[in-house]
Protein backbone atom coordinates (compact mmCIF):
# COMPACT_ATOMS: atom_id res chain seq x y z
CA UNK A 1 0.00 0.00 0.00
CA UNK A 2 3.04 2.27 -0.14
CA UNK A 3 2.80 5.19 -2.50
CA UNK A 4 5.37 5.84 -5.21
CA UNK A 5 8.24 7.32 -3.28
CA UNK A 6 8.86 11.01 -3.78
CA UNK A 7 12.24 10.70 -2.09
CA UNK A 8 13.86 7.66 -3.64
CA UNK A 9 15.52 6.47 -6.81
CA UNK A 10 15.06 2.74 -6.05
CA UNK A 11 17.60 1.46 -8.58
CA UNK A 12 20.50 3.06 -6.77
CA UNK A 13 19.83 1.01 -3.64
CA UNK A 14 19.84 -2.21 -5.62
CA UNK A 15 23.37 -1.27 -6.60
CA UNK A 16 24.29 -0.34 -3.02
CA UNK A 17 25.44 3.21 -3.80
CA UNK A 18 26.73 4.97 -0.70
CA UNK A 19 24.95 8.16 0.33
CA UNK A 20 27.08 11.10 1.46
CA UNK A 21 26.29 13.00 4.66
CA UNK A 22 25.18 15.98 2.57
CA UNK A 23 22.80 13.91 0.44
CA UNK A 24 21.44 12.25 3.57
CA UNK A 25 20.75 15.66 5.13
CA UNK A 26 19.15 16.84 1.87
CA UNK A 27 16.67 13.94 2.11
CA UNK A 28 16.12 14.23 5.88
CA UNK A 29 15.40 17.95 5.56
CA UNK A 30 13.02 17.33 2.64
CA UNK A 31 14.84 20.09 0.77
CA UNK A 32 13.72 18.83 -2.64
CA UNK A 33 10.23 20.09 -1.80
CA UNK A 34 11.13 23.26 0.08
CA UNK A 35 9.49 26.48 -1.06
CA UNK A 36 12.40 28.49 0.29
CA UNK A 37 15.47 29.39 -1.76
CA UNK A 38 17.99 26.55 -1.65
CA UNK A 39 21.43 27.70 -0.57
CA UNK A 40 24.35 25.25 -0.74
CA UNK A 41 27.98 25.54 0.20
CA UNK A 42 30.56 24.27 -2.32
CA UNK A 43 31.12 21.02 -0.42
CA UNK A 44 27.43 20.11 -0.17
CA UNK A 45 26.79 21.03 -3.80
CA UNK A 46 29.50 18.59 -4.91
CA UNK A 47 28.14 15.79 -2.72
CA UNK A 48 24.49 15.97 -3.81
CA UNK A 49 23.57 14.36 -7.16
CA UNK A 50 21.92 16.64 -9.71
CA UNK A 51 18.78 14.52 -9.89
CA UNK A 52 18.12 15.21 -6.20
CA UNK A 53 18.13 18.96 -6.79
CA UNK A 54 16.32 18.85 -10.13
CA UNK A 55 15.60 22.16 -11.85
CA UNK A 56 14.90 24.18 -8.74
CA UNK A 57 16.87 27.44 -8.36
CA UNK A 58 19.72 27.56 -5.88
CA UNK A 59 22.58 29.73 -4.78
CA UNK A 60 26.10 28.54 -3.97
CA UNK A 61 27.62 30.18 -0.94
CA UNK A 62 30.96 30.13 0.85
CA UNK A 63 29.20 30.66 4.17
CA UNK A 64 28.36 27.26 5.67
CA UNK A 65 26.13 28.99 8.22
CA UNK A 66 23.72 29.89 5.42
CA UNK A 67 23.88 26.48 3.70
CA UNK A 68 20.48 24.77 3.81
CA UNK A 69 22.05 21.31 4.05
CA UNK A 70 24.60 22.24 6.70
CA UNK A 71 21.76 23.63 8.83
CA UNK A 72 20.05 20.23 8.73
CA UNK A 73 23.31 18.41 9.54
CA UNK A 74 23.89 20.66 12.55
CA UNK A 75 20.27 20.20 13.72
CA UNK A 76 19.38 23.88 13.59
CA UNK A 77 15.73 24.00 14.69
CA UNK A 78 14.76 26.50 11.98
CA UNK A 79 15.60 23.94 9.29
CA UNK A 80 12.73 21.68 10.33
CA UNK A 81 9.79 24.09 10.57
CA UNK A 82 8.72 24.02 6.93
CA UNK A 83 9.13 20.26 6.37
CA UNK A 84 7.09 19.51 9.50
CA UNK A 85 4.24 21.75 8.36
CA UNK A 86 4.33 20.11 4.94
CA UNK A 87 4.28 16.64 6.53
CA UNK A 88 1.16 17.54 8.51
CA UNK A 89 -0.62 18.82 5.44
CA UNK A 90 0.30 15.98 3.07
CA UNK A 91 -0.23 13.09 5.50
CA UNK A 92 -3.56 13.65 7.24
CA UNK A 93 -4.24 10.03 8.27
CA UNK A 94 -2.21 7.39 10.08
CA UNK A 95 -2.08 5.40 6.82
CA UNK A 96 -0.51 8.30 4.95
CA UNK A 97 1.96 8.95 7.78
CA UNK A 98 3.25 5.37 7.66
CA UNK A 99 3.46 5.61 3.87
CA UNK A 100 5.54 8.79 4.22
CA UNK A 101 7.91 7.18 6.71
CA UNK A 102 8.33 4.10 4.49
CA UNK A 103 9.13 6.19 1.42
CA UNK A 104 11.69 8.25 3.26
CA UNK A 105 13.40 5.20 4.76
CA UNK A 106 13.63 3.48 1.39
CA UNK A 107 15.23 6.61 -0.05
CA UNK A 108 17.95 6.34 2.62
CA UNK A 109 18.65 2.66 2.06
CA UNK A 110 16.55 1.07 4.81
CA UNK A 111 15.38 -2.46 4.04
CA UNK A 112 11.88 -3.66 4.82
CA UNK A 113 11.54 -6.82 6.89
CA UNK A 114 8.19 -8.47 6.08
CA UNK A 115 6.76 -9.85 9.33
CA UNK A 116 5.74 -13.09 7.60
CA UNK A 117 9.28 -13.83 6.41
CA UNK A 118 12.14 -15.59 8.16
CA UNK A 119 14.67 -12.92 9.17
CA UNK A 120 17.57 -15.35 9.53
CA UNK A 121 20.61 -14.17 7.58
CA UNK A 122 18.93 -10.89 6.58
CA UNK A 123 20.29 -8.64 9.34
CA UNK A 124 23.85 -7.53 9.91
CA UNK A 125 25.82 -5.02 11.93
CA UNK A 126 25.70 -1.65 10.18
CA UNK A 127 22.32 -2.41 8.57
CA UNK A 128 19.16 -0.28 8.47
CA UNK A 129 15.73 -1.89 8.64
CA UNK A 130 12.02 -1.33 9.20
CA UNK A 131 8.87 -3.38 9.72
CA UNK A 132 5.20 -2.34 9.68
CA UNK A 133 2.01 -3.74 11.17
CA UNK A 134 -1.48 -3.15 9.79
CA UNK A 135 -0.19 -0.27 7.69
CA UNK A 136 -0.68 1.96 10.73
CA UNK A 137 2.35 1.24 12.94
CA UNK A 138 6.02 1.18 12.01
CA UNK A 139 9.30 0.29 13.72
CA UNK A 140 12.59 1.42 12.22
CA UNK A 141 16.06 0.66 13.52
CA UNK A 142 19.74 0.78 12.69
CA UNK A 143 22.27 -1.75 13.94
CA UNK A 144 25.59 -0.36 15.13
CA UNK A 145 28.66 -1.44 13.21
CA UNK A 146 30.18 -2.73 16.46
CA UNK A 147 26.98 -4.40 17.68
CA UNK A 148 27.26 -7.69 19.56
CA UNK A 149 24.25 -9.83 20.61
CA UNK A 150 23.24 -8.83 24.11
CA UNK A 151 24.06 -5.16 23.62
CA UNK A 152 21.30 -2.68 24.37
CA UNK A 153 18.69 -0.84 22.34
CA UNK A 154 18.28 2.94 22.48
CA UNK A 155 14.60 3.25 21.65
CA UNK A 156 12.01 5.97 21.23
CA UNK A 157 8.32 5.05 21.16
CA UNK A 158 5.42 7.31 20.30
CA UNK A 159 2.09 7.31 18.51
CA UNK A 160 0.88 8.60 15.16
CA UNK A 161 -2.87 8.28 15.56
CA UNK A 162 -4.89 11.41 16.22
CA UNK A 163 -8.42 12.29 17.23
CA UNK A 164 -10.75 11.96 14.28
CA UNK A 165 -14.18 10.79 13.11
CA UNK A 166 -14.31 7.56 11.13
CA UNK A 167 -16.95 6.50 8.65
CA UNK A 168 -19.35 3.94 10.05
CA UNK A 169 -19.53 0.49 8.41
CA UNK A 170 -22.77 1.66 6.77
CA UNK A 171 -22.19 5.38 6.25
CA UNK A 172 -25.11 6.06 3.90
CA UNK A 173 -27.89 8.07 5.55
CA UNK A 174 -31.32 9.18 4.40
CA UNK A 175 -31.45 12.65 2.87
CA UNK A 176 -32.98 15.14 5.31
CA UNK A 177 -34.66 18.25 3.88
CA UNK A 178 -32.25 18.29 0.96
CA UNK A 179 -29.05 17.58 2.91
CA UNK A 180 -26.94 14.53 2.12
CA UNK A 181 -25.29 13.43 5.33
CA UNK A 182 -22.54 11.01 6.29
CA UNK A 183 -22.57 8.47 9.09
CA UNK A 184 -19.42 8.86 11.19
CA UNK A 185 -18.31 7.78 14.66
CA UNK A 186 -15.81 9.55 16.93
CA UNK A 187 -12.34 8.06 17.34
CA UNK A 188 -11.16 8.94 20.86
CA UNK A 189 -12.29 12.54 21.45
CA UNK A 190 -13.14 13.35 17.85
CA UNK A 191 -16.35 15.26 17.08
CA UNK A 192 -15.80 17.45 20.13
CA UNK A 193 -16.97 21.05 19.97
CA UNK A 194 -13.85 22.21 18.11
CA UNK A 195 -14.93 20.16 15.08
CA UNK A 196 -17.98 22.30 14.41
CA UNK A 197 -17.90 24.60 11.34
CA UNK A 198 -14.55 23.28 10.12
CA UNK A 199 -13.53 22.54 6.53
CA UNK A 200 -13.36 18.74 6.65
CA UNK A 201 -12.13 16.36 3.99
CA UNK A 202 -11.89 12.58 3.80
CA UNK A 203 -8.93 10.21 3.52
CA UNK A 204 -7.69 6.79 4.50
CA UNK A 205 -7.25 3.41 2.85
CA UNK A 206 -9.43 1.48 0.43
CA UNK A 207 -9.35 -2.30 0.03
CA UNK A 208 -9.54 -3.14 -3.68
CA UNK A 209 -9.89 -6.48 -5.46
CA UNK A 210 -8.85 -6.24 -9.12
CA UNK A 211 -9.98 -8.23 -12.15
CA UNK A 212 -7.45 -10.98 -11.47
CA UNK A 213 -8.74 -11.53 -7.94
CA UNK A 214 -5.75 -9.91 -6.23
CA UNK A 215 -6.57 -7.80 -3.19
CA UNK A 216 -4.56 -4.74 -2.20
CA UNK A 217 -4.77 -1.62 -0.07
CA UNK A 218 -4.67 1.84 -1.67
CA UNK A 219 -4.33 5.22 -0.01
CA UNK A 220 -6.69 8.04 -0.86
CA UNK A 221 -7.36 11.60 0.25
CA UNK A 222 -9.53 14.32 -1.22
CA UNK A 223 -7.87 17.71 -1.53
CA UNK A 224 -10.94 19.86 -1.02
CA UNK A 225 -13.39 20.11 1.89
CA UNK A 226 -16.44 17.93 1.30
CA UNK A 227 -17.88 17.76 4.81
CA UNK A 228 -18.98 20.18 7.48
CA UNK A 229 -20.69 19.89 10.86
CA UNK A 230 -22.83 23.04 11.09
CA UNK A 231 -23.57 24.75 14.36
CA UNK A 232 -26.99 26.04 15.25
CA UNK A 233 -27.22 29.83 15.36
CA UNK A 234 -27.37 31.30 18.89
CA UNK A 235 -30.78 32.79 18.08
CA UNK A 236 -32.33 29.37 18.70
CA UNK A 237 -31.19 29.43 22.33
CA UNK A 238 -29.32 26.10 22.21
CA UNK A 239 -25.77 26.00 23.58
CA UNK A 240 -23.16 24.59 21.22
CA UNK A 241 -20.27 23.94 23.59
CA UNK A 242 -20.26 20.39 24.90
CA UNK A 243 -24.02 20.04 25.22
CA UNK A 244 -24.77 18.28 21.96
CA UNK A 245 -25.56 14.70 21.01
CA UNK A 246 -22.75 13.32 18.82
CA UNK A 247 -25.07 10.75 17.24
CA UNK A 248 -27.85 13.08 16.14
CA UNK A 249 -26.48 16.63 16.21
CA UNK A 250 -22.89 16.20 14.98
CA UNK A 251 -23.68 14.55 11.66
CA UNK A 252 -21.64 16.01 8.76
CA UNK A 253 -23.35 17.37 5.67
CA UNK A 254 -21.61 16.40 2.41
CA UNK A 255 -23.97 17.57 -0.30
CA UNK A 256 -27.44 18.71 -1.41
CA UNK A 257 -30.30 16.93 -3.12
CA UNK A 258 -33.43 19.02 -3.55
CA UNK A 259 -34.92 16.85 -6.25
CA UNK A 260 -37.89 16.02 -4.04
CA UNK A 261 -39.21 19.58 -4.32
CA UNK A 262 -37.85 20.48 -7.76
CA UNK A 263 -39.31 17.50 -9.60
CA UNK A 264 -42.73 15.88 -9.28
CA UNK A 265 -41.43 12.46 -10.32
CA UNK A 266 -38.16 12.52 -8.36
CA UNK A 267 -36.85 9.17 -7.17
CA UNK A 268 -34.37 8.48 -4.38
CA UNK A 269 -30.76 8.14 -5.49
CA UNK A 270 -30.11 4.47 -6.04
CA UNK A 271 -27.16 2.85 -4.24
CA UNK A 272 -24.26 1.67 -6.36
CA UNK A 273 -23.49 -2.02 -6.62
CA UNK A 274 -25.59 -5.04 -5.89
CA UNK A 275 -27.50 -5.52 -2.64
CA UNK A 276 -25.14 -7.09 -0.10
CA UNK A 277 -22.04 -5.46 -1.61
CA UNK A 278 -20.00 -2.95 0.37
CA UNK A 279 -20.57 0.01 -1.96
CA UNK A 280 -24.33 -0.58 -1.72
CA UNK A 281 -24.10 0.66 1.91
CA UNK A 282 -22.15 3.85 1.15
CA UNK A 283 -23.21 7.25 -0.23
CA UNK A 284 -23.24 6.80 -4.04
CA UNK A 285 -21.61 10.12 -4.84
CA UNK A 286 -18.83 9.46 -2.32
CA UNK A 287 -18.17 6.05 -3.88
CA UNK A 288 -17.85 7.76 -7.25
CA UNK A 289 -15.43 10.36 -5.89
CA UNK A 290 -13.20 7.80 -4.19
CA UNK A 291 -13.27 5.57 -7.29
CA UNK A 292 -12.24 8.48 -9.49
CA UNK A 293 -9.32 9.33 -7.20
CA UNK A 294 -8.09 5.73 -7.44
CA UNK A 295 -8.81 5.23 -11.14
CA UNK A 296 -11.43 2.55 -10.46
CA UNK A 297 -14.16 2.11 -13.06
CA UNK A 298 -15.87 -0.95 -11.58
CA UNK A 299 -17.27 0.10 -8.20
CA UNK A 300 -17.64 -3.52 -7.14
CA UNK A 301 -13.83 -3.70 -6.88
CA UNK A 302 -14.07 -1.68 -3.66
CA UNK A 303 -14.31 -4.42 -1.03
CA UNK A 304 -14.16 -2.14 2.02
CA UNK A 305 -12.51 1.01 3.29
CA UNK A 306 -11.27 2.77 6.40
CA UNK A 307 -11.92 6.44 5.80
CA UNK A 308 -11.95 9.31 8.23
CA UNK A 309 -12.55 13.04 8.36
CA UNK A 310 -9.66 15.45 8.74
CA UNK A 311 -9.33 19.19 9.05
CA UNK A 312 -8.12 20.44 5.68
CA UNK A 313 -6.82 23.84 6.76
CA UNK A 314 -3.06 23.85 6.12
CA UNK A 315 -0.52 23.94 8.90
CA UNK A 316 0.96 27.42 9.04
CA UNK A 317 3.37 29.55 11.00
CA UNK A 318 1.93 32.49 12.92
CA UNK A 319 2.69 35.14 15.48
CA UNK A 320 4.40 38.49 15.02
CA UNK A 321 7.74 36.80 14.41
CA UNK A 322 6.27 33.54 13.09
CA UNK A 323 7.13 31.85 16.35
CA UNK A 324 4.08 29.55 16.37
CA UNK A 325 2.78 26.67 14.29
CA UNK A 326 -1.02 26.44 14.03
CA UNK A 327 -2.11 23.04 12.74
CA UNK A 328 -4.25 19.98 13.11
CA UNK A 329 -2.99 16.62 14.36
CA UNK A 330 -0.05 18.01 16.33
CA UNK A 331 -0.83 15.32 18.95
CA UNK A 332 1.15 13.36 18.21
CA UNK A 333 2.62 13.91 14.82
CA UNK A 334 5.02 16.34 16.53
CA UNK A 335 7.05 13.92 18.65
CA UNK A 336 6.68 10.98 16.26
CA UNK A 337 7.93 12.99 13.27
CA UNK A 338 10.78 14.51 15.29
CA UNK A 339 11.86 11.10 16.64
CA UNK A 340 11.74 9.58 13.19
CA UNK A 341 13.80 12.44 11.75
CA UNK A 342 16.25 12.04 14.63
CA UNK A 343 16.78 8.39 13.71
CA UNK A 344 17.30 9.17 10.03
CA UNK A 345 19.76 11.93 10.91
CA UNK A 346 21.61 9.92 13.57
CA UNK A 347 25.33 9.32 13.26
CA UNK A 348 26.90 6.15 11.92
CA UNK A 349 30.24 5.48 13.58
CA UNK A 350 32.49 2.44 13.53
CA UNK A 351 32.31 2.06 17.32
CA UNK A 352 28.50 2.18 17.61
CA UNK A 353 27.58 -0.91 19.61
CA UNK A 354 23.83 -0.50 20.11
CA UNK A 355 20.64 -0.70 18.10
CA UNK A 356 18.97 2.66 17.56
CA UNK A 357 15.21 2.26 17.21
CA UNK A 358 12.05 4.33 16.78
CA UNK A 359 8.61 2.71 17.16
CA UNK A 360 5.50 4.63 16.12
CA UNK A 361 2.19 3.08 17.17
CA UNK A 362 -1.45 3.36 16.26
CA UNK A 363 -4.39 3.38 18.70
CA UNK A 364 -2.73 5.19 21.61
CA UNK A 365 -5.64 7.60 21.85
CA UNK A 366 -8.05 4.69 22.50
CA UNK A 367 -5.94 2.68 24.93
CA UNK A 368 -3.40 0.87 22.69
CA UNK A 369 -5.32 -2.40 23.02
CA UNK A 370 -5.24 -3.52 19.39
CA UNK A 371 -2.44 -5.52 17.75
CA UNK A 372 -0.98 -2.38 16.17
CA UNK A 373 -1.05 -0.63 19.54
CA UNK A 374 1.70 -0.44 22.12
CA UNK A 375 0.02 -3.05 24.35
CA UNK A 376 0.47 -5.62 21.59
CA UNK A 377 3.66 -7.58 21.06
CA UNK A 378 4.92 -5.51 18.12
CA UNK A 379 7.92 -3.87 19.81
CA UNK A 380 9.25 -6.74 21.97
CA UNK A 381 8.63 -9.20 19.14
CA UNK A 382 10.57 -7.03 16.68
CA UNK A 383 13.50 -6.57 19.06
CA UNK A 384 13.68 -10.27 19.88
CA UNK A 385 13.44 -11.34 16.24
CA UNK A 386 16.16 -8.85 15.31
CA UNK A 387 18.46 -10.03 18.09
CA UNK A 388 17.83 -13.65 17.11
CA UNK A 389 18.76 -12.91 13.49
CA UNK A 390 21.88 -11.05 14.59
CA UNK A 391 23.06 -13.86 16.87
CA UNK A 392 24.04 -16.05 13.95
CA UNK A 393 26.26 -18.93 14.89
CA UNK A 394 28.46 -16.96 17.26
CA UNK A 395 26.06 -16.79 20.20
CA UNK A 396 23.06 -18.92 21.08
CA UNK A 397 19.74 -17.06 21.14
CA UNK A 398 17.50 -17.55 24.15
CA UNK A 399 16.11 -15.94 27.31
CA UNK A 400 19.62 -15.08 28.46
CA UNK A 401 20.52 -12.85 25.52
CA UNK A 402 17.03 -11.34 25.46
CA UNK A 403 17.20 -10.48 29.16
CA UNK A 404 20.68 -9.04 28.72
CA UNK A 405 19.46 -6.91 25.81
CA UNK A 406 16.59 -5.40 27.77
CA UNK A 407 18.75 -4.81 30.86
CA UNK A 408 21.13 -2.76 28.71
CA UNK A 409 18.38 -0.80 26.95
CA UNK A 410 16.52 2.47 27.51
CA UNK A 411 13.14 3.71 26.30
CA UNK A 412 12.07 7.30 25.74
CA UNK A 413 8.28 7.37 25.68
CA UNK A 414 7.72 10.37 23.43
CA UNK A 415 4.38 12.13 23.59
CA UNK A 416 3.33 15.76 23.56
CA UNK A 417 2.71 17.44 26.88
CA UNK A 418 0.85 20.56 27.96
CA UNK A 419 2.43 23.95 27.34
CA UNK A 420 1.52 26.63 29.84
CA UNK A 421 -1.59 28.60 28.83
CA UNK A 422 -1.32 32.24 29.96
CA UNK A 423 -5.09 32.50 30.39
CA UNK A 424 -5.29 29.56 32.81
CA UNK A 425 -2.13 29.81 34.91
CA UNK A 426 -3.99 28.61 37.98
CA UNK A 427 -4.51 25.20 36.35
CA UNK A 428 -0.77 24.50 36.24
CA UNK A 429 1.58 23.30 38.94
CA UNK A 430 4.03 26.06 39.79
CA UNK A 431 7.50 25.50 38.28
CA UNK A 432 6.14 22.60 36.21
CA UNK A 433 4.73 24.58 33.27
CA UNK A 434 6.65 24.05 29.99
CA UNK A 435 7.03 26.84 27.44
CA UNK A 436 7.07 26.75 23.65
CA UNK A 437 10.31 26.99 21.65
CA UNK A 438 12.47 26.04 24.66
CA UNK A 439 13.02 22.30 24.53
CA UNK A 440 11.97 18.83 25.55
CA UNK A 441 9.74 18.40 28.61
CA UNK A 442 10.40 15.48 30.97
CA UNK A 443 7.01 14.38 32.29
CA UNK A 444 6.48 12.91 35.74
CA UNK A 445 3.48 11.47 37.56
CA UNK A 446 3.37 10.24 41.15
CA UNK A 447 0.79 7.55 40.32
CA UNK A 448 2.65 5.81 37.53
CA UNK A 449 0.83 7.27 34.54
CA UNK A 450 4.29 8.23 33.34
CA UNK A 451 7.30 5.92 33.47
CA UNK A 452 9.78 8.59 34.61
CA UNK A 453 11.80 8.13 37.80
CA UNK A 454 14.94 9.67 39.32
CA UNK A 455 17.32 7.42 37.37
CA UNK A 456 15.70 8.01 34.00
CA UNK A 457 15.41 11.75 34.66
CA UNK A 458 19.12 11.91 35.42
CA UNK A 459 19.87 10.03 32.21
CA UNK A 460 17.79 12.35 30.03
CA UNK A 461 19.18 15.41 31.75
CA UNK A 462 22.68 14.15 30.92
CA UNK A 463 21.61 13.54 27.31
CA UNK A 464 20.39 17.13 27.13
CA UNK A 465 23.66 18.39 28.57
CA UNK A 466 25.71 16.56 25.95
CA UNK A 467 23.35 17.51 23.11
CA UNK A 468 23.01 21.22 23.95
CA UNK A 469 19.30 20.83 24.68
CA UNK A 470 17.31 22.65 27.36
CA UNK A 471 15.12 20.28 29.40
CA UNK A 472 11.87 21.34 31.01
CA UNK A 473 9.67 19.47 33.49
CA UNK A 474 5.94 18.86 33.63
CA UNK A 475 3.68 17.35 36.24
CA UNK A 476 -0.07 17.75 36.65
CA UNK A 477 -1.61 19.35 39.75
CA UNK A 478 -3.01 17.11 42.48
CA UNK A 479 -6.53 18.28 41.66
CA UNK A 480 -6.26 17.50 37.93
CA UNK A 481 -6.38 14.27 35.96
CA UNK A 482 -3.20 13.00 34.34
CA UNK A 483 -3.20 11.62 30.82
CA UNK A 484 -1.37 8.44 29.83
CA UNK A 485 1.29 7.40 27.35
CA UNK A 486 2.77 4.23 25.87
CA UNK A 487 5.66 4.42 28.34
CA UNK A 488 4.35 2.43 31.33
CA UNK A 489 2.95 -0.43 29.23
CA UNK A 490 6.11 -0.84 27.15
CA UNK A 491 8.65 -0.44 29.94
CA UNK A 492 6.80 -2.94 32.13
CA UNK A 493 6.46 -5.45 29.28
CA UNK A 494 10.19 -5.40 28.52
CA UNK A 495 11.60 -4.40 31.91
CA UNK A 496 13.66 -1.58 30.42
CA UNK A 497 14.61 1.67 32.04
CA UNK A 498 12.40 4.43 30.69
CA UNK A 499 11.28 8.03 30.88
CA UNK A 500 8.42 10.04 29.43
CA UNK A 501 9.49 13.13 27.52
CA UNK A 502 7.91 15.18 24.76
CA UNK A 503 7.43 18.56 23.19
CA UNK A 504 4.86 20.96 24.62
CA UNK A 505 1.74 22.16 22.83
CA UNK A 506 -1.33 24.28 23.47
CA UNK A 507 -4.94 23.15 22.90
CA UNK A 508 -4.36 19.40 23.12
CA UNK A 509 -7.25 17.40 21.60
CA UNK A 510 -8.57 20.40 19.71
CA UNK A 511 -9.04 20.01 15.96
CA UNK A 512 -6.44 22.82 15.66
CA UNK A 513 -3.57 23.14 18.11
CA UNK A 514 -0.44 25.23 18.62
CA UNK A 515 3.24 24.50 19.14
CA UNK A 516 6.35 26.61 18.72
CA UNK A 517 7.81 26.96 15.24
CA UNK A 518 11.16 25.78 16.61
CA UNK A 519 9.69 22.83 18.51
CA UNK A 520 9.83 20.28 15.64
CA UNK A 521 13.53 21.03 15.19
CA UNK A 522 14.22 21.10 18.93
CA UNK A 523 12.58 17.67 19.07
CA UNK A 524 14.78 16.36 16.26
CA UNK A 525 17.84 17.68 18.05
CA UNK A 526 16.90 15.96 21.33
CA UNK A 527 15.91 12.59 19.85
CA UNK A 528 19.00 12.50 17.64
CA UNK A 529 21.08 13.37 20.69
CA UNK A 530 19.52 10.55 22.68
CA UNK A 531 20.06 7.95 19.95
CA UNK A 532 23.65 9.05 19.35
CA UNK A 533 24.69 9.46 23.00
CA UNK A 534 22.76 6.84 24.93
CA UNK A 535 25.59 4.30 24.72
CA UNK A 536 28.13 6.75 26.15
CA UNK A 537 25.78 7.92 28.91
CA UNK A 538 24.95 4.33 29.85
CA UNK A 539 28.67 3.66 30.24
CA UNK A 540 28.84 6.40 32.90
CA UNK A 541 26.56 4.39 35.21
CA UNK A 542 27.80 1.64 37.50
Amino acid sequence: MSRLSSFANPSEFENGRAISDAEKAFIVGDLAHSTELLSLCDSCRRDIPDYRIGLRPLTVTEDRASCSVCNVMSSKPEAFTEPFCRFLQENPTVFHAVGYFKDKMISLGFKELPARDDWSGKLEAGGKYFVTRNGTSVIAFTVGKAYKPGNGVAMVAGHIDALTARLKPISNKPTKHGYIQLGVAPYAGGLNETWWDRDLSIGGRVIVRDESGKTSSKLVKLDWPIARIPTLAPHFGVGMMGQNNKETEAVPIIGLDNSDILSSDAKPVEPLGAPGSFVFTQPPRLVQLISKQLGINDYSQIVNWELELFDLQPATVGGMDKEFIFAGRIDDKLCSWAAFQGLLASETNDDDGVIKLVALFDDEEIGSLLRQGARGNFLPSTIERAVEALCGEGKAFGPGVVGQTYARSFLVSADVTHAVNPNFLGRYLEDHAPRLNVGISIAADSNGHMTTDAVSTAILTRICELSDCTPQVFQIRNDSRSGGTVGPMLSSAMGVRAADAGMAQLSMHSVRATCGSLDPGLGVKFFKGFLDRWEAVDAEWQ
